[in-house]
């Protein structure tokens, strides 16, 4: 059964409006660290939640950084959907396994540890354009573990990245 269209993931997706909710990340996050404060942990996966089930549809992150934030970048770089909503999940698994750990465990210790790689990989796409769950998306397709037809555009990963942006 095909899921309801307000359930579905945008493709392609605007990679300056995905590195502005990156940074989002990295800064609810080193706030989260900095204060101890672990029920923002709990908002930092719900974001992520309501973004692997909508893209930016429901996630007051993902709305003000498509909305408000990326226009004024300038023209959308279009980036295949598919890897993106794979490491938007990466991220949920992370953050909720944070929330967990603090919050119903009162294991803060694992918790930092968790939040810190999130940021660490957050920053590295907000900063530098990386996103290690889409390179990591890149070789399951490869590896044969996600199927082509997930995602068509995306099979030979590198070739986007030698691709020019659009003007």
């Amino acid at each position: 059964m095909p899921l309801p269209r307000v359930l579905t993931f945008p493709n392609p997706v605007n990679e300056k409006a995905a590195r502005v909710v990156a940074a989002g990340v990295v800064v609810l996050g080193v706030v989260t660290l900095a204060t101890q404060q672990w029920g923002l942990t709990v908002v930092l996966a719900l974001g992520f939640a309501l973004r692997v089930a909508a893209g930016p549809r429901f996630s007051p992150l993902g709305r003000l950084a498509v909305h408000v934030v990326a226009p004024p970048l300038g023209a959308p770089r279009l980036v295949p959907g598919p890897p993106k909503r794979f490491a938007q999940a990466v991220g949920l698994v992370v953050s909720a396994g944070a929330a967990v750990a603090a919050l119903g465990f009162g294991a803060t210790g694992v918790a930092s540890g968790l939040l810190g790689v999130l940021v660490v990989f957050a920053t590295l796409e907000s900063a530098l354009g990386f996103c290690a769950g889409c390179w990591a998306f890149g070789h399951l397709m490869r590896l044969g573990v996600v199927p082509e037809e997930t995602c068509a555009a995306c099979h030979d990963l590198t070739l986007r990245a030698r691709q020019p942006s659009p003007a």
